[in-house]
């Protein structure tokens, strides 16, 4: 349980492209539009505990199943090369069906929008790879990032524009893509040396 920079600044990263609160700048607009008002921190405390909880349980439900974290590791670069191909063509393979929810700060906005499917896989994955308390931070700097993003989506929308979102968008994608491939290579070899 050592704190090491290049594991938090990696951690970060995928968790920013995976969350990709930048991308869904868009839906933020949008929601924001149709109910007046979003509880920025509402949304990112309640993401954030979201992730941290799964960080922390999500090992012990997998072996309650009977799962390894290995095998799960897996499974989520499978989530996260879909996603990664989702950003990069601009096309949507699966989505969360609409919610005209009346707290839409906890849903659809905390979870699935931020801590999604998506994100918990990836957390599990992270942390066959990395320490707890690195990607503990990378969560507590992407939930930091959620509350600005969520505070500001309107001015930051009218400075980067819709090519600007979609030029960030297809960036982190080709990253996740390439995080995708090199979670699959090395959990794969873990299933096989078990």
């Amino acid at each position: 349980m050592e704190i090491n920079f290049k594991e938090i600044i990696t951690a970060s990263m995928v968790l920013f492209a995976v969350i990709d609160i930048i991308g869904n700048i868009p839906i933020i607009i949008d929601l924001r539009n149709k109910f007046g008002h979003i509880q920025s921190e509402k949304a990112s405390v309640i993401a954030g505990i979201i992730m941290i909880s799964f960080l922390f349980l999500g090992k012990s439900i997998l072996n309650l199943i009977g799962i390894d974290v290995n095998s799960f590791a897996v499974a989520g670069a499978f989530i996260l090369f879909f996603l990664a191909l989702e950003m990069i063509l601009g096309i949507s393979l699966y989505k969360e069906e609409e919610t005209s929810a009346k707290t839409i700060s906890v849903f659809p906005l905390a979870f699935p929008l931020i801590a999604g499917p998506g994100s918990l896989t990836t957390l599990l994955s992270l942390r066959a790879e990395y320490s707890t308390i690195n990607i503990v931070i990378a969560i507590v700097i992407n939930t930091i990032f959620m509350y600005i993003v969520l505070k500001t989506s309107l001015k930051i929308e009218r400075l980067i524009g819709k090519n600007g979102i979609s030029i960030i968008r297809k960036v982190f994608g080709v990253i996740l893509l390439a995080i995708a491939v090199k979670l699959f290579t090395s959990n794969i070899q873990g299933l096989f040396h078990n």
